[in-house]
């Protein structure tokens, strides 16, 4: 049997036979950040009556959670304002400061609340950032993400990602009552919601361009089968249950079209292109190999696929348009597989084996060609960048862990952290695009 089928049926034997699990928040933490964070403090915003959410409390978290922000204890910090008029800076200075955050939440039109923020440099006293968030008081942990974000644009220059949503895999409950759940999340785990729950194998959950739809496969009918299916509505529509393998959904930056894993009678899977509004199906390779796991190139003229063609799975590049040749684009190790492209097309995630038989998460410079491991296995797959292209989300399962749990790490390498579940298993994680 060649081994991109044995690793496909050992993923669906997997999610088949997966141990038994126990709904649980996700809780983060950090294994690792750059040498030298940047020192900010987040200073206790004044709040008008909200749901409890401490939304100064939620800004730290996230800045420090990105392993980039070194945070100021609030048992430490030399006052407590709310304006950035009654911020002594040589006190904040003197305190080890860079950065300080001042805020508060305040009512807006009725039924909502307006969150204001100013971002000061304590060094230079000027006001780096400023911003007032409206929203109703259900989506006070989005506006403080929002926050996050500019705060984190603000000092690094790279746009933030807190505001996003991650989508995955849960496996709840024990022997015969086991179910497979589909989850949406914040970035940092939280405001968890369930949007479909099956007694069958769920697997390859992946977001529409405009945030609005997720693609996966379903096992509910004993056969792999591709859904789509709205996020706010749970309305869901089957799009391919063809004979053999259906799998591995992903969208065209367009959003109407989807790649799939097909194999028909043939028994050798290839890669398909499904006209979502006309249901016209497209076969894109040729190979009698095992061709899987596409991803679009960010401009839609192209798709990166995981191939065994020339004796060992690597990742190749073909064009969209039939006839095309496809084109080989790793070459280091004997196992590069399960490939996803960065938004601005510069960089491809991979899972790689390492000379010590481990499977990490690699990158590869797709104008150099420099290529980079990031994680250390035993095994890590399911690689997925987020929106801004500066961190990948992952599924670990560290050595000698029961259950699979997720990571991320930054594409430099420098930075990460797990979002580990209490109880249980989580897998086949994918980052949401940006959507405001």
């Amino acid at each position: 049997m060649a081994p991109l089928l044995r690793i496909f049926l050992a993923v669906v034997t997997a999610a088949c036979l997966a141990p038994p699990a126990a709904w649980a928040q996700l809780q983060i933490q950090i294994t690792s950040g750059v040498s030298h964070p940047v020192p900010i403090a987040i200073v206790p915003f004044a709040q008008a009556p909200s749901d409890g959410t401490d939304v100064a409390g939620v800004i730290q978290h996230d800045l420090v959670g990105s392993g980039r922000f070194t945070a100021l204890a609030r048992n430490q910090m030399p006052a407590t304002p709310a304006h950035a008029a009654n911020v002594k800076f040589a006190d904040w200075k003197a305190a080890g400061s860079d950065y300080v955050v001042v805020g508060r939440v305040v009512p807006g039109a009725p039924g909502q609340l307006a969150v204001e923020f100013n971002l000061l440099n304590t060094l230079t006293g000027q006001s780096i950032a400023r911003q007032r968030f409206v929203g109703t008081a259900a989506a006070l942990r989005n506006a403080a993400h929002r926050v996050s974000d500019v705060i984190y644009q603000a000092i690094t220059g790279i746009r933030g990602a807190f505001a996003t949503r991650i989508a995955y895999v849960a496996v709840v409950g024990p022997g015969a009552s086991q179910k497979f759940q589909l989850v949406i999340a914040d970035a940092d785990g939280y405001n968890q919601h369930l949007i479909l729950q099956s007694r069958f194998p769920l697997m390859s959950p992946t977001w529409s361009p405009d945030g609005q739809w997720i693609a996966y496969v379903s096992f509910e009918n004993h056969l792999p089968a591709v859904y789509v299916q709205r996020v706010l509505t749970g309305q869901r529509t089957m799009v391919s249950e063809r004979a053999g393998i259906n799998g591995a959904p992903a969208w065209s930056p367009g959003g109407h079209r989807l790649a799939l894993t097909l194999s028909g009678v043939s028994g050798h899977p290839q890669i398909y292109v499904l006209n979502l509004r006309n249901q016209h199906l497209t076969r894109i390779t040729h190979a009698p190999a095992i061709n899987t796991e596409a991803d679009w190139a960010p401009d839609g003229k192209s798709i990166y696929f995981t191939s065994d063609r020339a004796g060992e799975p690597q990742i190749y590049r073909i064009g969209v348009t039939p006839g095309s040749i496809p084109q080989r684009i790793t070459f280091t190790d004997e196992y590069n597989a399960g490939p996803h492209v960065s938004p601005d097309g510069k960089l491809l995630a991979m899972v790689t084996r390492d000379n010590s038989g481990n499977y990490c998460i690699a990158v590869q410079n797709l104008q150099t060609g420099e290529f980079r491991i990031l994680t250390h296995g035993p095994i890590d797959q399911s690689p997925s960048f987020a929106p801004n292209g500066a961190t990948i989300i992952y599924a670990a399962r560290p050595g000698n862990a029961s259950a699979g749990i997720l990571a991320t790490i930054s594409v430099d390498g420098l930075t990460g952290l797990t979002l580990k579940p209490t109880q249980g298993e989580v897998r086949d994680p994918a980052w949401g695009p940006f959507t405001q």
